[in-house]
């Protein structure tokens, strides 16, 4: 009779990768030959240290047990000639928990937050006994009533935002996606969702001449000013920035300087044009192979950062990720056409870039310009 069975191998890292050992073997749907090995892509710590690392382990233990029991059933179905069993119901929270733990490993801690949030709304909403098979597209209909018209968890008194609302409902049916695509739903609730629309916010960025002035302004932490103003110069996220190494960094006669950049967010690979000042920052750094900024956190900018924009004298609510936004705004507002701004920043969809339009619209200042009057005394 068939069986599988999850076992763990060591990796390099320190941690066990998980993986099905199937007996007797299958075949390879991609290669076509017999295996015994279905490689899971999920981690687990050796010795985790904290209840974190505890909570992530269990997590992802539950969820590799879950693709066993799938694979199992379905090897049972074909063994005994029955029709392969796409109604597997689990647990949908335990899921849920399952896709916010693969955060953990493959995204920022802010990102981990967030689908981790997500999770313990639908919690709020619906308890944790619902079945895969049970779900239906009432659900998932009142699960946004109930983002939009709920309290925050937080504060108990305050209602939730709608684009913190838009997110975790965005979130929740990502994960209704894929556990479709993995079978566990019989229909694609997702199809027919209605998201949630974001409320415009206003996008708070730096003048030129406040850049200089920052550059200018003593900071407690001299690599923050160096990690701010370089993505002001390059529009590069933090997490690219964090992770550069000098063995991407180029320079040639045709692009001049440039970065080799696999962006965290997109994976997408791409040459990335880097002003030389840009450069200059970069060889201001201690390091000359390997990482570029080192021994440095997101949580350990913040506070000097903050401290930083105060005492140049700013007043705006200015964060790591609004230098992000000055390149892009500074761009369009010095004649970069939208499309090459798009690009430079690595986004997939041209609407996204065309946020940053309704910041400064250089046709507008232009326009709003021409008509002067010869007025007296002014």
């Amino acid at each position: 009779m068939a069986n599988v069975t999850v076992r763990k191998k060591k990796l390099t890292t320190g941690k066990f990768s998980l993986y099905l050992d199937f007996f007797p073997p299958i075949i390879n749907p991609k290669t076509g030959k017999e295996t015994r090995r279905e490689f899971l892509k999920l981690q687990i710590y050796d010795n985790p240290k904290d209840d974190s690392e505890k909570k992530h382990n269990k997590a992802t233990i539950e969820f590799a047990d879950i693709i066993r029991a799938k694979r199992l059933l379905q090897l049972r179905d074909r063994e005994y000639g029955l029709k392969e069993n796409i109604a597997t119901s689990i647990n949908f929270l335990a899921y849920y928990g399952t896709i916010v733990e693969e955060r953990f490993n493959n995204a920022s801690k802010s990102n981990y937050s967030v689908w981790s949030a997500s999770k313990k709304y639908f919690e709020a909403y619906l308890g944790d006994k619902i079945l895969t098979r049970q779900l239906t597209a009432l659900h998932v209909t009142q699960f946004r009533t109930f983002l939009l018209t709920t309290n925050s968890l937080k504060t108990g008194n305050t209602k939730l935002s709608r684009n913190t609302a838009s997110t975790y409902y965005k979130n929740f049916i990502a994960v209704l996606k894929k556990a479709y695509k993995q079978n566990l739903l019989t229909s694609n609730l997702a199809e027919h969702a209605e998201y949630i629309k974001e409320k415009e916010t206003h996008r708070e960025y730096l003048t030129e001449e406040e850049l200089k002035t920052l550059w200018n302004t003593t900071i407690k932490i001299e690599k923050v000013k160096h990690l701010a103003l370089f993505a002001a110069l390059t529009g590069l996220r933090f997490s690219d920035i964090i992770n550069l190494k000098w063995e991407k960094v180029y320079k040639d006669d045709h692009q001049g300087f440039y970065i080799k950049l696999r962006e965290k967010k997109t994976g997408n690979i791409t040459n990335h044009p880097i002003p030389k000042m840009a450069h200059d920052i970069l060889q201001l750094q201690e390091t000359k192979k390997g990482q570029v900024f080192t021994n440095i956190k997101y949580s350990q900018i913040v506070r000097p950062l903050k401290q930083w924009i105060k005492d140049a004298e700013i007043n705006k609510n200015i964060s790591f990720h609004n230098f992000r936004h000055s390149y892009a705004t500074l761009q369009l507002a010095n004649g970069t056409d939208i499309y090459t701004v798009s690009k430079l920043l690595g986004h997939k969809n041209l609407s996204t870039t065309q946020i940053y339009t309704k910041v400064i619209d250089k046709n507008k200042v232009e326009a709003a310009n021409r008509i002067n009057l010869d007025l007296d005394g002014l």
